[in-house]
């Protein structure tokens, strides 16, 4: 299927899911050229346009920045990001010789007693064309970095990467990997919030780009506040997590 083929897939997606919660998450049907090539699936004679979403990373980040849950307004639309990943993989995929496809993943954890809040969320992404890994949050280290990181070096065997977009701010996690896969000739882009991923916005060899630049994600501009922005009054920044955290967190978490 082509990119042209894949793009038409997402407008009557968007178009059926319109007017409903879900029209958040429409829009990418398609993003995956060959259904049989799941999460975790081999196939050598393609290269990869891979996206990976850190959704619990990313929901925090999200969460300082609006200080609170989001509203409907405030919450990423998946639909405007798949079309970036598909308009991606077209400008990628020029002049190649392997068949390149857009593969868009998103990795979540599940705290006991929400799956059924979560599920509606989830099965909207795998409907329209995101595969979904979901982890059970059983204690402080059930987190799904090592998952990421896998399913990043799966795709890095047989025919390889055409390009790797990280949504994500977690540096520990992503920085050192996503600069081997750099320096190795693979387009590498690391999406977030600047606030929250200085060490991708300053890096010479990554491409940063803020989430809110990318047209669509967000129906409202952001509440967004910063050292390097206040306003002559001041403002309130919010915490990145409740402080009731700090009874579960490790010692090296604490701030001196």
């Amino acid at each position: 299927m082509s990119v042209s083929e894949m793009a038409h897939g997402v407008s009557e997606v968007a178009g059926i899911m319109h007017g409903s919660d879900s029209t958040e998450l429409s829009g990418t049907a398609g993003l995956h050229g060959n259904a049989g090539i799941a999460l975790g699936g081999t196939a050598t004679d393609v290269r990869r346009v891979l996206l990976v979403w850190d959704a619990p990373n990313l929901d925090m980040g999200l969460g300082a920045i609006l200080g609170g849950r989001p509203t409907a307004a405030y919450r990423p639309r998946f639909d405007a990001l798949g079309r970036w990943l598909l308009a991606r993989t077209a400008e990628l995929s020029v002049g190649s010789k392997t068949r390149v496809e857009p593969e868009a993943t998103v990795f979540t954890n599940i705290a006991p007693g929400t799956a059924d809040v979560v599920r509606p969320w989830v099965e909207a992404l795998r409907n329209v064309g995101y595969a979904v890994f979901a982890k059970p949050k059983i204690d402080e280290d059930s987190d799904v970095d090592s998952d990421m990181l896998s399913h990043i070096e799966l795709r890095r065997r047989g025919a390889g990467l055409a390009g790797i977009m990280v949504a994500s701010a977690d540096g520990q996690a992503f920085r050192a990997p996503l600069e081997e896969i750099a320096a190795a000739g693979v387009p590498v882009q690391v999406l977030g919030f600047r606030e929250h991923a200085s060490w991708a916005v300053t890096s010479d060899i990554l491409e940063f780009i803020d989430l809110e630049d990318i047209p669509g994600v967000f129906r409202e501009p952001l509440p967004r506040v910063s050292l390097d922005s206040l306003p002559d009054e001041g403002a309130w920044l919010q915490p990145f997590r409740p402080l009731s955290a700090l009874l579960t967190s490790r010692p090296a978490q604490g701030v001196a």
